[in-house]
């Protein structure tokens, strides 16, 4: 019985089996993965250099007394917009009045000694002839004509020092700007001549300068351009310069290099410390919407005239340790790498290649599809289903 009962039991066991093994079934192979592709973009563009910068005052005046004296009145507010001959501080003039009013009577009192040395001299030179006079008195009074008129030139210079440090008591604006903090206030006394203290300072804001260092080996790959080998990097820059070269920059937070300026100067020695030389240009600021002190990034057109560059979305390229590549589909819908050199980055995101490695016979850059999304799941070797544009899809 037990027999029979195993033998069952074994019968059951491979019948259980047997269904199970007939029920399955291969597994389908995976899909292949979708991802979208396009054709590099052609376009003109300049080759440029990317710097970063900062503004600077086209002008400085660091305003000062000339004069020693107390301070009777400030005729600004801080902060304000200046012109030129704009009246900023005024000294008490009293002081200056009444040495002007001295040096007046030091005047009148030289011209009256001066005639009257005039009249003896004439007296004293018509009794020689009578022999009334001495040829000796005649030298002294020529003597002091003399004096007396050196002394009125002595008043002259007189009235018209203290003329010069009445107006000096009325500190006044040299050029247009915007105008800081007033150091000192009503009733501080200000020395002039070696201690005399700052009062405030004046920057200019139109135009601002846009300041940045140029890299040496950046001028050397200009004057190759410019077919200028040999020649200083001095006169390179001068080159730029003199061409009214405009460039662009982009303020702090800013991602588009949307504001203009003109190259205006170039130094004539290279920092050894950087190994680089400062250049700036200026920009046109009416508005006073660009502050001094604030950071920009410059571009600079160094490549001389536009050239065609195929351009792929900036997501588009990958890294492999020293290598950049895209990937593509070929005929077959099977993914390959093509490793490329990188250009220019634009505004919008798009970066130019070039190929790095030899092409095959017949390929054309323009023509690959790259791969622009979906990356992580391409498989080099590996079939792909590409989404190609609509243009392209209904496109004969």
């Amino acid at each position: 019985m037990t027999f029979v009962v195993q033998t069952l039991r074994r019968c059951l066991l491979l019948a259980l089996l047997g269904l199970v093994g007939c029920s399955s079934t291969s597994a389908p192979p995976p899909e292949a993965p979708k991802a979208s592709v396009r054709h590099p973009e052609r376009r003109e563009l300049i080759d440029f250099a990317e710097f970063n910068g900062w503004l600077q005052a086209d002008e400085t005046q660091e305003v000062r007394a000339r004069v020693r004296g107390h301070i009777h009145k400030v005729h600004f507010t801080n902060g304000q917009m200046v012109k030129k001959g704009d009246l900023l501080f005024e000294l008490d003039p009293r002081p200056f009045q009444a040495a002007l009013d001295a040096a007046k009577g030091q005047m009148s009192t030289a011209e009256a000694n001066l005639e009257l040395a005039n009249k003896e001299y004439s007296r004293t030179a018509s009794l020689v002839k009578s022999g009334a006079a001495s040829r000796e008195e005649v030298d002294v009074w020529t003597a002091k004509k003399t004096v007396r008129a050196a002394e009125k030139v002595q008043a002259q210079a007189s009235i018209e020092q203290a003329k010069l440090d009445l107006e000096y008591a009325r500190i006044t604006a040299d050029i247009d700007g915007r105008i800081g903090k007033a150091q000192l206030t009503e009733g501080n006394l200000v020395n002039a001549g070696g201690s005399d203290p700052l009062l405030t300072t004046i920057v200019g804001v139109d135009p601002i300068r846009v300041a940045f260092n140029v890299d040496e080996r950046l001028l050397q790959q200009r004057a190759q351009v410019l077919g200028e080998e040999g020649k200083t990097l001095t006169s390179v820059l001068a080159a730029l310069k003199d061409a009214k070269t405009p460039f662009t920059f982009a303020q702090d937070g800013e991602r588009e290099f949307k504001h203009q300026g003109t190259l205006a100067f170039g130094d004539n020695r290279i920092d050894p410390g950087t190994g680089t030389i400062q250049a700036y240009g200026t920009a046109d600021n009416k508005d006073g919407r660009y502050l001094p002190g604030a950071r920009v990034r410059v571009r600079v057109p160094i490549g001389g005239k536009a050239n065609p560059a195929l351009l792929v979305p900036e997501t588009a390229i990958l890294a492999d340790q020293d290598k950049r590549y895209v990937l593509i589909v070929d005929d077959q819908n099977v993914v390959r790498r093509r490793n490329v050199n990188l250009g220019l980055l634009t505004d919008d995101g798009m970066r130019a290649i070039q190929p790095a490695d030899k092409l095959a016979a017949g390929e054309k850059p323009e023509s690959w599809w790259v791969l622009v999304d979906n990356l992580q799941r391409a498989r080099l070797n590996y079939p792909l289903e590409p989404q190609k544009p609509a243009a392209a899809k209904s496109a004969p």
